[in-house]
Formats: C-alpha cells, structure tokens, sequence
C-alpha cells in the first residue's frame, strides 16, 4: 500500500471500496461527461457493468472521508489480469476492438479501463499515485502488453480532428499488436493528411491520459469507437514493454516512486 498524506493507494478489498468506485464513475462519467445507458443506476448513483466482479480495482482513498458514506474512493483504475479474461469473462476492450492480433501472441496482458479522479484531487499526485500502483501490478504479475479504451470527450469527430489524425499518423501500433476498432462504431482517424497536422498544438490538446501513455511508448490501434452511451469517441491504447526504450523503460518504473 502507497500512503501520500491522508491519500492512500491499494487494491478494493470490500462491497464498500467497489461501490465508492462505482459511486465516483458515476459522478465523473455520468454527472460531469454526460454518459447514458444499461450501466448507469440514478437511483443508487452508481456506474456498473457486468465486468466489475472480474476486474480487480485499484482504488485511491481519502482516509479523512467515512467509508459508510461511499465517497471515500478519490481515483480507481480497473484492472483485468489476462489470464482472469482467457478463463472467465473476456475482455471489457472487445466489444469496441477485434483484439484477435493482440490475444494471438500468447503473450502477458493487462486490460486497463474505467480510470478517474475526483474533481477535488485533479492536478495533484493523485494520478501519479494510481500509476505508481500499475507500475508495481505490472512488475510484479510480470506483464507485457497493457492496453484499455480511453476516450475524447463527445461523438463530433470533427472536434477532435487534429489529435485523431496525428494519432493515425504517428503513434499506429505494430502490425502484430494492431488491433482494430469493430465495424458497428469504426470511424478513421485519418481526418487530416499527415503532412497538414501542427502536431505540437494536437499533442498540447490531448487527454492527458491519451498524452501520457505516448510519452511512455504507447500506440493506438485502428479507428476510433463511438461510444454514443458514453458520449465518447474511444481510441484503444497499447503499451508494449518490450518495444520501449530503455529511456522510456526507466521513465515508467520511476512512476513507482512519485507521488
């Protein structure tokens, strides 16, 4: 466990730390985001699917905050190990992405999914803490490739032109790793011609989770996903351990001792 202050980092142990997970979802991608759909519970004011019981939750809490009042989970990432996907459930990535490339190689796989932070702790360590708790899970299960969906905010793909584009462009995983965006929600990145893109402006403009994820050697598979529930457009992040740099290799394992 990664104690900051009155901050600390650890995976959901009870019904609580899940349903103040949950909680906390709700009020990021329902209240603030706009999000709809069978996995939204207003009355309750919870955000949950069927993947949930699979997916290990790596929480962040407010140790000032009262657990009985759910609102103690300040940030959760979710976390499916492979081999937990292979014998029960599937990945949560698969209904946006054939992700036969990526599951053919055999090789050991962390689905990241489900990432936020209350508004009260943005800006702060709080991501650099959940990171710190991912850096250590993947280490420690000695896994390969990570991927998950991360979203730009609304379906206009004309909004988000520049940083799709430039995603196509230069950041397209290897073709052994590709994996594809499915028919019924596919839209092409490929909004402006590479040589028009003012790639410094399109990288200021990411999601700072998208940006992150580059810096450290990421790609993104094939097309976008309109997640019209989500009110979303989603794009499948890749992280191939064995393809960063040594410099970049570093860079993530120092995550663990930040925040």
């Amino acid at each position: 466990m990664t104690r900051v202050s009155n901050l600390s980092l650890r995976l959901a142990s009870s019904r609580e730390d899940l349903l103040s997970s949950q909680r906390l979802r709700y009020e990021v991608f329902v209240e603030e985001l706009g999000a709809t759909g069978d996995t939204v519970d207003h009355e309750n004011r919870l955000e949950a699917d069927e993947f949930d019981p699979w997916f290990e939750h790596l929480v962040l809490i407010d140790n000032s905050r009262d657990i009985s009042s759910l609102e103690h989970v300040v940030g959760v990432y979710r976390i499916l190990n492979g081999k937990v996907a292979a014998n029960e459930c599937g990945f949560y990535s698969g209904s946006e992405y054939d992700l036969t490339r990526l599951i053919q190689t055999g090789r050991p796989l962390l689905e990241l999914g489900r990432s936020c932070v209350h508004r009260d702790f943005r800006g702060g360590s709080a991501m650099f803490m959940l990171w710190n708790g991912v850096a250590d899970y993947v280490l420690e299960n000695e896994i390969e490739i990570m991927f998950g969906v991360a979203s730009f905010h609304g379906t206009d793909l004309n909004s988000n032109a520049r940083q799709l584009s430039f995603l196509h462009c230069d950041y397209l995983a290897p073709e052994d790793i590709r994996v594809a965006a499915r028919n019924e929600g596919y839209a092409s990145m490929a909004r402006i011609p590479c040589d028009r893109i003012d790639k410094e402006t399109a990288m200021k403009e990411m999601p700072a989770l998208i940006r992150a994820y580059l810096k450290l050697g990421g790609f993104v598979g094939d097309g976008a996903f309109i997640d019209w529930d989500f009110n979303t457009t989603d794009v499948c992040l890749l992280m191939d351990t064995s393809r960063m740099s040594q410099q970049r290799r570093r860079r993530y394992i120092q995550y663990r001792g930040k925040g």
